[in-house]
């Protein structure tokens, strides 16, 4: 499950996206170098070989550790993608591109929004889409959505197998985990599908129940709601949406229906495990990822294509995913502890509202800045743990913590906190 955003304004392009996958998949942001005349004929994605390309874009990617694709990313020429679970009629386990490895692939190829959408479409035409799509439920499968954006515009991509639709963006739009393009829509279409504004891709490829229980269309409409809302995009408004709970802030309260998403049993299975922001303007992308799981009880720090930054994960680190593992205590201990969770969120608040300040200053000091304050910010909160009593976590979290060796209340977060183990350059 996930939730991606787009605003179209005269000066920018805002694009925002939580992740929501297994509770215990760790999603690193991992930074690539650009590539030129790279000789490699063949790459191994996730479940297949396809051709290689030459010359790559640099890409900043939030990327499920087991996985070759990215759940969201943003490369060096100001293109951002984000992908959505789509329970289509024609989601199968046989293998092919995952919609994570179609993220990837339009980001390292395409320089524009419109030329990734080509990219994308015609990878999708060749090779299908298909295989397990899951970290623990290697049963997990789905065809998938998109929003891609740049500076000038942004797309609605959604598919069905190997047929597809796409739309432009004007003004707002918002995707969840359910085919959104109906009857009558303006759109570009894959050549199996008729032509005219007859098509229903929504009713023709969509399941019923999947989206039901996973509250897509109650999600869309939470997020389509929040975009309406009077006043100018910027970071703090789409902080604030990306949290947003329906029932309140405690974790136990929620739903399939927030767009923050805690896991909490069968039905409410999936956790967000991510989460991005970015301003897309002509002159570059200003980005800002958590790293880390649960965006209500996270802090966006910032990211860029050179130099040194703490939401990165060395790419040789990636399984092990050091940030991500370590936010998980204070995750899960703040799930227990609601005195704990106020003091993240009073705190982080309050940071934040300085570093988006600084931010909007587009000055590279204050990036730096915002960077060091968040990287602080965490450490002080992980490090006080030391002196609580010990959580009694939900038992579904109990399960959870058994499973991945994430337990507050069993082993409590003893291993040192050293920050410059999760900064560095990531290879290739």
């Amino acid at each position: 499950m996930c939730d991606t955003q787009v605003w179209t304004t005269p000066g920018a392009i805002w694009f925002a996206k939580n992740s929501d996958r297994e509770p215990s998949e760790p999603q690193p942001v991992v930074r690539y170098p650009a590539v030129a005349g790279d000789a490699t004929r063949v790459l191994r994605v996730s479940h297949i070989e396809i051709d290689q390309v030459p010359d790559r874009h640099g890409t900043i990617l939030s990327q499920p550790a087991w996985c070759w694709g990215a759940e969201m990313g943003v490369n060096d020429a100001g293109v951002a993608i984000g992908n959505e679970a789509i329970f289509s009629r024609r989601a199968t386990l046989r293998p092919g591109l995952l919609g994570m490895d179609l993220v990837r692939l339009g980001l390292e190829r395409a320089g524009t929004a419109a030329a990734a959408v080509e990219v994308m479409t015609g990878l999708l035409e060749r090779y299908g889409q298909g295989g397990p799509a899951g970290f623990v439920d290697r049963r997990f499968c789905y065809d998938s959505s998109f929003i891609v954006a740049d500076a000038a515009q942004a797309w609605v991509l959604e598919t069905a197998g190997r047929s597809w639709v796409a739309r432009r963006v004007d003004g707002r739009d918002a995707i969840s985990n359910a085919l959104t393009t109906g009857r009558g829509a303006a759109l570009l279409r894959s050549a199996d599908l008729p032509g005219g504004a007859g098509l229903d891709f929504a009713a023709r490829f969509d399941r019923r129940l999947m989206p039901y229980f996973a509250g897509s269309r109650l999600r869309r409409d939470l997020s389509l709601r929040c975009l309406a809302q009077p006043g100018p995009p910027g970071f703090a408004r789409l902080a604030r949406h990306l949290r947003a709970h329906r029932g309140g802030d405690d974790p136990a309260a929620g739903s399939n229906a927030d767009v923050c998403m805690h896991a909490a049993g069968f039905i409410r299975r999936h956790q967000t495990t991510g989460s991005m922001i970015a301003c897309l303007r002509p002159h570059g992308a200003e980005v800002m990822l958590t790293g880390t799981s649960a965006p209500c009880l996270s802090i966006f720090r910032p990211v860029a294509f050179d130099g040194q930054w703490s939401v990165l994960t060395p790419f040789e680190a990636r399984l092990s995913a050091p940030l991500w593992r370590r936010h998980e205590w204070l995750h899960r201990w703040a799930l227990a502890d609601a005195a704990l969770r106020e003091r993240v969120r009073a705190t982080r608040d309050e940071l934040e509202t300085a570093m988006f300040e600084a931010l909007s200053t587009e000055n590279a000091d204050a990036r730096h800045w915002a960077d060091r304050r968040a990287a602080a910010w965490h450490k002080v909160l992980w490090e006080s743990l030391r002196t609580l009593p010990r959580p009694r976590l939900p038992a579904h979290w109990r399960r959870i913590a058994a499973r991945d060796g994430i337990d507050p209340q069993r082993t409590g977060a003893e291993h040192t906190y050293n920050p410059a183990s999760t900064i560095g350059e990531s290879g290739t």
